[in-house]
Order: C-alpha cells, then structure tokens, then sequence
C-alpha cells in the first residue's frame, strides 16, 4: 500500500467505524440501498450455501453432506447480483451470489434497490471485512455463540459507504487483481504445509508402529499391518485412569480470567495451540466437573472437525471442556500422554478414524467407538525414547511450519488491511 496515497478532498462523517469519507462519497442507512429479497417456492432451484471461507458457492462444491431440510418451500430464492448473509455474518458468512439457487430460510437475501446505482461485489468486499463484522455485532442478538443472528429489521438500520459508481467498478476492478495475487500466496504456503505435515506424519507413525526393530510381526489388525513382537495393542478404554467422559453443554461466556477458560472444539487447530482469540469462560460451580488436568487428551466427537485432538499440557491456569469433546486421562503407568498425543497425529489414527465413518450414517464418533481404538503400546522406556526421537526429528519440520503459518497470517492481514483502506475510502486507488 506504499504506493496508494489518500483522497485529496474529505468530508466530515464522524460515524462509528469511518470518520471522514472522501469528497462524493456518501454514507446512507443500508435501507436506502437494499431491500431484502423474500421470494419462497422455489424448490427445484440448485442449493446454495453461504460459507465463510468462501462466500456464497454451490452446495455441491461443499466437502460435507447435505444438511438441508427435505422440505425446502420456504428456502429463498436467490439471484446473481444478490447479497446474502447467515447467523454466521459475525464469523464471515456473507458474500456476493453468482448463481440463481435457493438457500436457508435463516439466510437473508439482500438485492439492490432500482433507485440506485451499485456493483454488489464492492458490497461484497464490505460486508466480508473485518471493520463491518464487527459492526455488525453492535446489531445482532440472541443466545447462540458464534451465530448471533442479523435481522433485515436490524440490518437496514445500519449504514454502508457508497462511492460514485465509476469510483466502486474501479475498487472492484483493484481489489480483484490484488487480493488474487494474495490468495495464490497462501494457497501455496498451505500446500507447503500440506506436503510438510505429511512428511511429519509419516515420521511419526514409522516411530510410533515399528520403531528401529526389524523383528515384526502382524498386529492382526489390517490397518495397522506388523509391529514389533514384544509391543501390544491395547483398546483405548484399557489405557485410561477413567471412563471417557463428555464435556459440559453450557453457553460460552465473555472472557474472565478468574473463571476456567472454556475450551471448544473452535478453540485448537490441527497445530495443538489454543486459539487466544477465541477464549472464553465459564463459572467454576459449572466448571467444577469438567475440569482438565494435565495430559489430558480431548477428542473431537462430530462436525467437520470430528477426529481433532487436543493436549491439555503447560497451560497457565484452570480449564473445562464443552460438550462436543470427549476427555481421555492417561494412566501413565501404561500410556504416557505424549505417545497417545503422537498415536492421534498418525496416519494408523487417521486411517481408524476414516473406517469408523464408512459404517456411519453420520460423522460422529462418540465415546463407544472412541473407547475400542486399538492403540500400539510400546514399553514405558521405548515410549519416552520414541517421543524424544520424533520431537527431535520433527523440529525442523516444525520451524517450516510455523514459518509458513507466520507468512499466511502476515499476508492475511495484509490483505484486511488493504480491503479495509481502500472501501473506507483511506487510499485512492485511482
């Protein structure tokens, strides 16, 4: 953005998240811009979806089954040029159709008003920004967490820039071309991690299923193929200092760092780091039950995550668990933490884990199936000199990793940043 340079001419505004607009810019109550879209009865019409990753797309192109109602005459019908938004608006479900379809009754469809003059993927770019996102949660209200919802009744009560109509096209036209040339970065920094977190997981399954030992022989168990003579393999159940156990079905409150941090399954990545910005709390008389200790293993149990695992370990303070996890206490005597955390980083894991949904109707695995994964039990000895081995061979790795992700981040906030500048009318990209 060195090279941008503001407008020479701004006007006084002074609203919540702009203070001055360039000269011929206007601010306007969303009302005087879009009307929301009501059309129903459209059930033949291709399904679509409003995602947060990428906006509004088919609901073919999702990698998840299909979760629609079989009743869909009350879905709405959807336009190329539409906007639509979800419960989600807060978290980024909004985004600019390029299809005719139909979507959720939850969704709302937004189109232009006849009066006046608008390219909707400037509004797309808008609404998908960090600046209106949080907007938008001055709002929204209601008791779902992460799915506040936006009523049109509230929505056309806040207010949105428009540019002069050549000035949007031009936006438009630079955003395209800028915000593409980031976006192929990141995908090829992902594939970057993609190809180093399997070289990572083929390391650490070598380790964990065979070790150094060229005496094996046939565990009995397809997916997991020979294994040393002298090692187990031992149900999961068998390997803990208790039952499994569900976490609490609780609300999730603000941040208060006097009550247990409340760890969810949107809380940890696939990296096993808690996510700070997500933190949240929850009274300790509801808490009290559902306490972690350290080593603890959380499991996730359905949704597009199921199968994510969690480490509870070196973290500063008290922490509970929500329902849609399941806990796992090693009994270290038989198990350490650190190998069981391993054994879930696997491909033998991975493979597990793919077999368990062939032979269910939906993703999810509860604390039965959880209680039977068959685990490779070396000795304790051979466990801690497996863990020292991995973490030591995976160290560099790791710094590509982590190096890679630092780049992403950058670049993502990079590209909020220039989004943010040039919509608000901060630089003049003509």
């Amino acid at each position: 953005m060195l090279h941008l340079k503001p407008y020479k001419k701004y006007i006084q505004v002074d609203y919540d998240y702009v203070k001055q607009l360039p000269d011929e810019w206007q601010l306007l109550p969303n009302i005087a811009i879009f009307e929301e879209r009501m059309e129903r009865g459209h059930e033949t019409e291709e399904l679509l979806s409003v995602t947060i990753g990428r906006g509004v797309i088919k609901q073919t192109e999702l990698d998840k089954k299909d979760s629609s109602t079989a009743d869909k005459s009350k879905y709405l019908l959807v336009y190329p040029g539409d906007l639509v938004y979800s419960m989600r608006f807060r978290q980024g479900a909004s985004g600019l159709s390029n299809y005719i379809g139909i979507v959720s009754p939850a969704c709302t469809v937004l189109k232009p008003r006849k009066n006046i003059k608008l390219n909707p993927k400037f509004y797309h770019y808008m609404l998908r920004s960090g600046f209106y996102k949080n907007y938008v949660e001055r709002f929204s209200y209601g008791i779902a967490d992460g799915q506040i919802p936006l009523r049109y009744t509230d929505f056309k009560r806040m207010y949105s820039i428009i540019p002069p109509f050549e000035v949007q096209n031009a936006i438009v036209e630079y955003l395209d071309k800028k915000t593409a040339t980031i976006d192929k970065f990141i995908r090829n920094k992902e594939n970057l991690i993609e190809l180093l977190e399997e070289r990572k997981k083929k390391l650490i399954t070598k380790n964990i299923s065979q070790w150094k030992y060229s005496d094996l022989e046939y565990s009995g168990i397809d997916w997991v193929g020979n294994i040393p003579k002298h090692w187990k393999v031992l149900n999961l159940k068998y390997l803990l200092k208790s039952k499994l156990k569900y976490g609490a079905n609780e609300e999730a409150q603000e941040a208060n760092q006097d009550h247990p941090r409340y760890i969810r399954i949107t809380d940890f990545g696939f990296n096993g780091k808690l996510n700070d910005e997500t933190f949240r709390s929850l009274p300790y008389e509801k808490a009290k039950e559902y306490l972690l200790c350290e080593g603890d293993i959380l499991f996730a149990r359905s949704g597009a995550t199921v199968g994510k695992t969690y480490q509870f370990k070196n973290y500063k303070g008290i922490a509970c668990f929500a329902g849609y996890l399941i806990k796992a206490s090693p009994n270290e005597k038989k198990i350490l933490s650190d190998f069981l955390y391993l054994y879930t980083q696997s491909s033998l894991f991975g493979e597990w884990k793919n077999r368990i949904f062939d032979k269910a109707t939906i993703e999810n695995i509860g604390a039965d199936k959880y209680s039977i994964l068959k685990v490779i039990v070396p000795s304790i000895e051979e466990q801690t000199k497996i863990i020292i081995e991995v973490m030591n061979g995976c160290s560099e790795v790791d710094l590509a990793i982590s190096k890679a992700h630092k780049e992403i981040d950058t670049f993502k906030e990079y590209r909020e940043s220039l989004i943010t500048n040039v919509i608000t009318g901060k630089m003049n990209i003509t």
